[in-house]
């Protein structure tokens, strides 16, 4: 059963003209980043309220140490403690490099897509790899030079940010309309390790099937899109399941 579904999803992956991925916090469990909910979340350990926008510029000496730690813990790709890829943003990279993937939308922060070598990443949410002076929009690596300091500070006295999306805060204009355009003009979409539950990026896969789209979900279990827009669903773990995708497209 499982084997005629994989054999399903990859012929509608090697007929399609412009095949994207949409992913989220799932596809990165495999590299050891826990999702931010459900159960071993990073929102059981941390108060959410901590990435509010409003929270961190009135009591940044109370976000920044749980910050600190969020980012330049688990999610830092620097170094020889740092996160890596996995065999599903490989595939997806490697699949882009051969013209077979055209775009990938990512809920993500962890700049694991941009690690593993892909190019044309939507990062919907942000990044965790630079600093943004919220005073003057200058733009610092984060690292831990550039967070020493209990509260980080601009050189010309602002707050410093992480350059991802706070609650509170809105999209980035160009990412949205890149995503957006990407949803609009796919015929088949992969849908991996995303809950559906987060918006308005929960709503880019609607868009595409609403626009004619395959949607194909690759997730352990049952998400929101499940039973709703979804063509071909994979309940397989993201790495596994793209490793038997790769040798079945060829």
């Amino acid at each position: 059963m499982m084997e005629q579904v994989l054999l399903q999803a990859a012929e509608r992956i090697r007929v399609a003209k412009y095949l994207t991925a949409f992913s989220g916090a799932g596809i990165s469990v495999e590299s050891g980043i826990p999702p931010f909910r459900g159960p071993g979340g990073i929102w059981n350990k941390y108060d959410p309220a901590i990435l509010d926008l409003d929270v961190f510029i009135r009591q940044p000496e109370r976000a920044w140490p749980a910050i600190k730690e969020m980012f330049l813990g688990f999610l830092s790709t620097e170094g020889e403690g740092g996160v890596q890829p996995n065999a599903a943003h490989n595939v997806l990279a490697k699949w882009e490099a051969a013209g077979r993937l055209k775009a990938v939308i990512t809920q993500n922060i962890d700049g694991l897509h941009v690690a593993a070598g892909s190019r044309d990443v939507v990062e919907y949410h942000g990044h965790c790899r630079s600093l943004v002076c919220l005073d003057c929009g200058a733009r610092l690596p984060l690292n831990e030079e550039t967070t020493q300091a209990p509260v980080p500070r601009c050189s010309c006295g602002g707050l410093l940010k992480p350059d991802f999306v706070f609650f509170g805060e809105g999209i980035p204009p160009e990412a949205m309309a890149a995503a957006e355009r990407a949803a609009r003009r796919t015929d088949c979409m992969i849908l991996v390790g995303t809950s559906g539950v987060v918006y308005p990026a929960a709503a880019l896969p609607m868009l595409a099937k609403q626009n004619g789209a395959t949607i194909i979900e690759v997730n352990p279990g049952r998400s929101d899109y499940t039973a709703s827009i979804v063509d071909i669903f994979i309940p397989l773990k993201a790495g596994e399941a793209f490793e038997r995708l790769e040798q079945l497209v060829g």
